[in-house]
């Protein structure tokens, strides 16, 4: 049997198909389901993915962040709850889930389990450990207050701050306490007031109300700007029996405004009351000090010992001069030890003295010099002697010594004529004699005939 290829459906045509079906069906609309959470995924971008079941079935499910951001709490794997929502086709997987509204714990309230959850997690974060408390300052100058400028808690307050520490300086911070825009009044109040420098303590609350009236005091922005204020806060919100996460970070706790104004500064009746006692307890004090004191001083006027004293410290006078004579002996015997010692290292020092050697070097060097001195004029002298001797030998030597007695020298060009074949006639010559040289020309050339 063949079927035409014209009659199949595509995947997308089909799921559109269904996806219509479930468009169309009203009672997949708006649908209530409890449950239990399993497989819960936060994504980063705020959705939540889940699957709800029970002992029976399971569906695949989603919060998207529009809706997850009004949660209170935080969906775990485990929890039982209810879900408003609606069902519908996740085309691109082919499946259908819950597209999920609202959230809330099946058998306990939204609110109290995110108090529960968030208590949690600041106290494993050590935010509510005692170490990390700030005292209370006995004396506060100037207090801050940060409340409803138009409540009874900022009445209640002021007078019994006025009434109990009237020199104190109070600056309120007005801050919306309850609805959506409490927690970010309350925290930038608490900031403003860390800014101001000067603050020394900080009185942070509301009067009472309901859980939902009082959440504002349970969001973790506003516990973490009590945990980082560095003044130290007490907390003063609602009733007595009201507990919020505030109470638990504060440094401390007041069961109500008026407590709060009561911890946070003395009492001035008090305090005269405790001037005038420890004024009393002090008179008593120095009255019975004074007193008693006069008695041991009568009591030691009328001892032995006061009475002749001389024999108390005469003992200790004779040891004392024992003592010092003593002293002065061993004394003079090693100073004299010493000196000896002295002398000696004295005596060794100068034979090793450094002039002592500059000295005996300084002789050495002037016998050499002597040595030197002799030994050069002795050379000098000798060689005087040896010059003298020469320079007789070379005028003895020298040709012009001759014409002293009445010779001459004669040159022709600069050379010496030496022999009569060294001129011609005519030639010019030069005669030099013993007081000055003559020019002349030669007449005649005679040549001296051999004898042999």
């Amino acid at each position: 049997m063949t079927t035409e290829p014209g009659k199949y459906l595509t995947v997308k045509a089909l799921t559109k198909y269904i996806k219509r079906k479930f468009d169309a069906d009203t009672h997949l609309r708006d649908v209530y389901v409890k449950g239990e959470l399993s497989n819960v995924k936060v994504h980063s971008s705020g959705h939540i993915y889940f699957t709800l079941k029970d002992d029976a079935a399971r569906i695949t499910s989603v919060m998207f962040a529009m809706n997850a951001k009004t949660l209170k709490f935080v969906p775990e794997s485990g929890m039982n709850v209810l879900v408003r929502g609606d069902i519908n086709v996740f085309e691109v997987a082919g499946q259908y889930q819950l597209y999920a509204a609202t959230i809330q714990p099946d058998g306990i309230g939204e609110l109290f389990l995110a108090f529960e959850q968030l208590k949690k997690k600041l106290q494993q974060e050590g935010l509510f450990h005692p170490s990390r408390k700030k005292a209370i300052p006995t004396f506060p100058k100037k207090i801050g207050v940060v409340t409803s400028k138009t409540g009874a808690a900022i009445r209640d307050i002021l007078t019994t701050l006025e009434r109990r520490y009237p020199i104190s300086e109070v600056i309120v911070y007005p801050s919306i306490v309850q609805g959506p825009q409490a927690a970010p009044s309350i925290v930038k109040s608490i900031e403003k007031a860390n800014r101001t420098g000067d603050i020394d303590v900080l009185i942070v609350g509301r009067g009472g109300g309901s859980i939902e009236d009082l959440w504002a005091f349970n969001e973790e922005v506003v516990a973490r700007a009590i945990a980082n204020s560095e003044i130290p806060i007490i907390s003063a919100i609602g009733h007595e029996t009201d507990t919020t996460i505030a109470d638990f970070v504060s440094d401390l706790r007041a069961p109500t405004p008026t407590a709060a104004a009561e911890m946070a500064v003395p009492s001035k009746e008090n305090l005269m009351q405790n001037i005038l006692s420890f004024q009393s307890a002090s008179l008593h004090f120095i009255t019975k000090r004074i007193k008693d004191e006069k008695n041991r001083y009568n009591r030691a006027m009328e001892s032995p010992v006061l009475a002749t004293p001389e024999k108390l410290y005469r003992p200790f006078i004779e040891r004392f001069v024992r003592t010092e004579q003593q002293l002065q002996r061993e004394t003079s015997f090693l100073f004299k030890d010493k000196q000896r010692d002295f002398l000696q290292v004295q005596n060794r020092f100068s034979q090793l003295s450094p002039q002592k050697v500059i000295d005996q070097h300084h002789k050495s060097v002037q016998s050499v010099t002597n040595q030197l001195n002799q030994a050069s004029l002795s050379t000098f002298e000798k060689h005087r002697q040896q010059f003298v001797s020469s320079i007789r030998t070379l005028e003895a030597l020298n040709p012009l010594k001759i014409m002293d007695r009445g010779y001459s020298i004669i040159y022709k060009e600069g050379q010496l004529v030496k022999s009569v074949e060294n001129v011609k006639k005519d030639d010019s010559i030069f005669v030099t004699l013993q007081d000055g040289q003559l020019e002349a020309i030669v007449r005649r050339v005679e040549v001296k005939e051999s004898e042999d």
